[in-house]
């Protein structure tokens, strides 16, 4: 059945779970600074780890470190409303205006920063999620195979009663009388660790190198069941009318190469830096895939287990039940693999010293995501790169207390065919201020909050039901708003040694 193409697909492809500021798979705010003021590209205390690499030879002389602590709260929400009129036979009962709730969480997200600076060089680290972090999870399933699986079901069993002499009016009452139970849930980690090694080569120009290296860690759950709630006279019996269960998981590894100049000269300070693509590709740790429709059940990882995943696939081709399938569960069977690349990253910042307590700093950031391959080259359906730009301030109100606050903007190039139910982005603009406090000479508190306002994504398309048949040759039109939510409040400690 060609509707269950779209089942797998979207039980599939929950992607991009990320809380955390930045582009559609980088991360940019592991220190506490970050979240209170943004702009950090010209910055040279222990967050320039990061942010910064060559700007340490101006900071702090001798060892320092920087641990630091995140929690963020995230809703990614569709609401869709279908138009039933183009659907013969059905009516806004069938296909009711609804919200799909999903929660995105992480736990308390850690990051660790080192740095040794001496005369003209330094070396530094930082351990951290740098790509995407957290879960996200749809209770109710999404519209994606939702809607299709309804009127698929309704039009299958009413068909059915039908053919087995049961009168149309009662048949399309009976058919409508099944229970769907769906839910879909996702993770997305990509941790990293990563080394610079930085050198002052003139008293106003600094160069840095450095090396990540990132371990993608995510798994893809779901399932959607349609039951009969009873057995209509032997014609609809007790098995699922239609049935699916998924349980993948995904790993792989990357390195990106980082480098970066930094000037500094009187109150100005104007840095670059560029970290190259990382190319994450993931594989295949099946634990769950299977198929069934009405008696018919296949255990699709455990025939790809003994027969080899091409051998499946050519038999899935030739089923006229599941045939449809074949395509979509590839990229999920035994040891398949998929790509999650981190795109290429230029940030360019200019930070100015008004006063000995006054600093502000803008800045710029560019992500090749044209160029980062994605599963199914979802990259290619980007309008352009992701561009964001960032300001902000810090004031020392005395030797003990300071205050900042700094605002970004993210433009990501979306477009209909990049947005998925299980998968999509809304471009914002993002709010942070904190403070930090000087406990002593050595050590310094900093904590922060920051909110990410989105602008809700409409997308209004027609699909048809069945694959690329409809239901009886009528596609159906849709509405869907996809809209997000962000909180972020984060506490660290810089101690230097």
């Amino acid at each position: 059945m060609k509707t269950k193409k779209i089942i797998v697909a979207a039980a599939c492809a929950v992607a991009s779970l990320s809380a955390q500021a930045g582009g559609l798979m980088t991360n940019t705010n592991y220190h506490i600074a970050f979240d209170r003021m943004f702009a950090r590209g010209a910055t040279t205390e222990i967050d320039a780890t990061f942010s910064n690499p060559a700007g340490l030879v101006w900071g702090h002389e001798g060892f320092e470190m920087s641990l630091n602590f995140q929690k963020p709260w995230q809703n990614r929400d569709i609401d869709i409303e279908v138009d039933p009129s183009m659907i013969p036979g059905f009516s806004n009962a069938d296909f009711p205006s609804k919200k799909y709730e999903g929660k995105a969480s992480a736990p308390i997200v850690p990051a660790l920063f080192a740095s040794y600076h001496k005369d003209k060089w330094a070396v530094s680290g930082m351990i951290g999620i740098v790509g995407s972090g957290g879960f996200v999870e749809y209770e109710d399933g999404v519209p994606m195979f939702n809607v299709p699986v309804t009127a698929s079901v309704i039009n299958a069993v009413g068909t059915s009663l039908v053919t087995n002499g049961v009168p149309a009016g009662n048949a399309a009452l009976l058919a409508r009388d099944f229970s769907l139970s769906s839910s879909m849930k996702g993770k997305q980690y990509i941790y990293g660790g990563q080394v610079n090694f930085s050198y002052k080569f003139l008293d106003c120009l600094s160069a840095a190198a450095g090396l990540r290296v990132s371990y993608y860690d995510g798994y893809y759950k779901g399932h959607v069941t349609a039951m009969p709630r009873q057995n209509l006279g032997g014609i609809v019996g007790p098995a699922p009318l239609m049935d699916m269960q998924l349980s993948c998981i995904q790993r792989g590894w990357g390195f990106t190469p980082v480098i970066g100049l930094n000037f500094h000269k009187d109150k100005w300070t104007v840095a670059l830096k560029y970290e190259f693509r990382t190319k994450i590709s993931t594989e295949n740790d099946t634990e769950t895939l299977s198929l069934a429709k009405g008696g018919t059940t296949i255990d699709v990882r455990a025939m790809a287990e003994q027969y080899g995943n091409e051998v499946v696939i050519a038999n899935l081709s030739a089923d006229p039940s599941f045939g449809s399938m074949a395509g979509k569960v590839a990229g999920y069977l035994p040891n398949a693999k998929t790509r999650y690349d981190m795109p290429s990253l230029l940030t360019f910042a200019v930070g100015y010293d008004f006063t000995e307590k006054l600093r502000a700093a803008v800045e710029y950031h560019w992500y090749d995501d044209k160029n980062a391959k994605m599963g199914g080259n979802r990259q290619e359906t980007l309008s352009h790169g992701t561009h964001e730009i960032l300001a902000g301030v810090e004031y020392d109100i005395n030797d003990k207390f300071t205050v900042s606050c700094g605002g970004q903007r993210t433009d990501y190039g979306l477009t209909d065919e990049y947005q998925q139910n299980t998968s999509f982005a809304c471009d914002s603009y993002s709010i942070g201020l904190g403070g930090a406090w000087n406990i002593n000479d050595k050590i310094r508190l900093n904590v922060s909050y920051f909110t990410s306002i989105y602008s809700d994504y409409d997308k209004t398309y027609t699909s048809p039901l069945n694959g690329g048949t409809g239901y009886n040759g009528t596609p159906f039109s849709a509405k869907e708003t996809y809209s997000r939510t962000n909180h972020v409040i984060g506490v660290g400690i810089d101690y230097k040694f």
